[in-house]
């Protein structure tokens, strides 16, 4: 491990000093190669520099302690010392984990009311509510691709692309069967109903990182729908795409032109059809799962959000929050990192027994 971190930290003071020369900023595409690679760099670096800081007064606390007057100072300093090593190798092992390829892309989120009709789509909207509430919080973009309504106000169905830094390394974990538990608005006996939604995350791909045969995809146009009134397009520019091999089927209508929405239907067909290819691996070798925390497949039941009781579980990895509406208001932050860990404690155990 050693000699890997030592040539990360040399590859890090060459890239210091290709920023800092002046004809680099004559390449503007080339500055932001360097930067996007010393921000990956970085934390791995400082952890490693401080370990070696850290070493080293371990060494000088440990030729103290043969001083009678400084012996004392000493011993705590190398107690000190040895704990901060500890902290920065374990820290050095997860920092370097073979990272997810997929982890700087957008995603993909769909959500779908699953069993319990009315109350079921409006879950389905409470979590939409939820993802766009966590994105905004984060500085992240949120676009809303396509969405099937009930009269309530419920969703039956929805796309939606978030954009940002690091958007599905957070969000990958989401994937899965939701499910909640509380009184419906609409039941009149006060009776506690259970209902799903079906949430689906998936790494934005573009139509080059997945081979797609032209002549296997049909496009059909037709008109937005929506509430009415100005929002509903009076031209047929909503786009539909079948990848007649899988039957894979992508609408896309929220864009003003017919070719913006095939442009963004695309993107998301390339993205399913990419998901649906890593779901076929992971079930030939389902050993090797990407993460024991969870499969992301959305026949997996995931969360409960109980309101009577105030508590969101994570049937996962066990954790319970009693803090259900600032969990439904966006904070996901607390949920989310616990399954990072968890993830990260899962793999750093796996390359272990290897």
């Amino acid at each position: 491990m050693n000699d890997k971190l030592e040539a990360l930290d040399l590859r890090y003071q060459v890239l210091e000093a290709q920023l800092n020369a002046p004809e680099t900023y004559n390449d503007p595409a080339l500055v932001t190669k360097l930067n996007r690679e010393q921000r990956e760099l970085e934390p791995v670096v400082t952890a490693y520099r401080n370990l070696n800081r850290r070493k080293s007064d371990l060494a000088d606390a440990e030729e103290l302690m043969g001083d009678p007057e400084m012996a004392e100072m000493a011993k705590e300093e190398f107690a000190q010392a040895k704990k901060d090593i500890e902290a920065l190798e374990q820290e050095l092992k997860i920092l370097l984990l073979p990272k997810d390829p997929n982890d700087g892309k957008n995603v993909i989120v769909e959500i779908r009311a699953g069993v319990g009709g009315e109350e079921a789509a409006l879950f389905a909207h409470s979590l939409h509510r939820m993802y766009s509430m966590y994105a905004e919080a984060r500085g992240w973009k949120v676009d809303l691709v396509n969405l099937s309504e009930t009269e309530l106000g419920g969703v039956k169905e929805l796309s939606m692309v978030i954009e940002g830094e690091g958007v599905y390394s957070r969000l990958k974990f989401e994937s899965g069967v939701h499910r909640v538990q509380r009184v419906p608005e609409t039941e009149s006996g006060g009776r506690i109903h259970t209902s799903t939604a079906t949430v689906a995350v998936l790494p934005e791909m573009e139509e080059v990182d997945v081979q797609i045969n032209p002549a296997d995809i049909e496009m059909q146009v037709f008109r937005s729908s929506g509430a009415g009134g100005q929002h509903v397009n009076k031209t047929s520019s909503a786009v539909r795409l079948i990848h007649k091999p899988t039957g894979t089927v992508v609408e896309c209508q929220q864009e003003r032109s017919q070719f913006q929405n095939r442009d963004k239907a695309m993107r998301i067909l390339a993205s399913k059809l990419y998901e649906a290819e890593q779901e076929r691996l992971s079930s030939e070798f389902e050993s090797q799962r990407r993460s024991q925390v969870g499969s992301g497949m959305r026949n997996e039941r995931i969360r409960t959000y109980n309101f009577p009781q105030g508590r969101v579980t994570d049937h996962r990895i066990g954790l319970t929050l009693y803090k259900i509406d600032a969990v439904m208001d966006g904070d996901l932050d607390e949920l989310i990192d616990a399954l990072v860990t968890a993830d990260q404690a899962e793999r750093l155990k796996s390359g272990e027994e290897a």
